[in-house]
């Protein structure tokens, strides 16, 4: 399988004056195109580290990491800027929608900085909402702002997908068409989606799932399908 990102004895260590605390201790992973990959442990296991680091807004202390052949270990901050413009899609928890934009220019906006835009409107369609097109967002329910955040990411076309506890302050129903939005992205436009969560449910979707614990990878499993 073509290995999109991939690292090597992988740290990331805070300095707490006199205590250092390692958020991931000295990790070996690959991440292949065209997967959707859940990263699942509890709360201060390190995955939300992780996640950053894979997504270019923050570093490691050590180790090694890279985007195809192209090392983000050491890289200067512009070209982590243009890593994360071009490559990398985001969706968090919280929505973070422009308030005083509809949900079609929310995406419009993401969309700008991309050099291969997806469009617009069909996003909006992708998520089922196109007929809330010219709703602002607090015109919206939670999980209807999800989905307008999640085209938004899918607007840029990313080769990876990264997603923090998307589903986390969203009810069972917006969960899961959130769920199957995301798995239907990696499938239909063969993108990689990485989702971190501590809902062990979620796992069952995924090719496969990543267990981490106290900074470290315990186990890496391939779903059965």
């Amino acid at each position: 399988m073509d290995v999109l990102i991939r690292g090597n004895n992988l740290f990331k260590t805070y300095d707490m004056g006199e205590t250092k605390i390692d958020a991931l201790s000295g990790i070996d992973f690959e991440i292949y195109s065209n997967e959707f990959l859940v990263i699942l442990g509890p709360s201060g296991s390190g995955k939300s580290t992780f996640l950053n680091i894979l997504g270019g807004m923050d570093t490691a202390t050590s180790g090694e990491i890279y985007y195809r052949d192209m090392p983000l270990h050491g890289a200067s901050r512009k070209k982590l800027t243009k890593y994360r413009k071009e490559a990398v899609g985001f969706v968090f928890q919280f929505y973070n929608l422009m308030p005083n934009l509809t949900a079609l220019e929310n995406i419009d906006l993401a969309r700008e900085i991309s050099d291969s835009p997806l469009d617009a409107r069909e996003m909006l369609n992708k998520v089922g909402l196109s007929d809330r097109a010219d709703h602002f967002p607090a015109e919206l329910s939670g999980g209807q702002q999800q989905r307008v955040a999640i085209a938004r990411a899918l607007s840029k076309n990313p080769d990876i997908l990264l997603c923090d506890e998307p589903t986390g302050a969203l009810d069972s129903k917006s969960s899961d068409m959130v769920l199957d939005i995301l798995k239907d992205f990696a499938k239909t436009y063969k993108k990689t989606v990485v989702l971190i969560t501590h809902n062990e449910s979620i796992a069952k979707l995924a090719d496969r799932v990543m267990y981490i614990k106290d900074g470290k990878i315990e186990k890496i499993e391939k779903v059965k399908s």
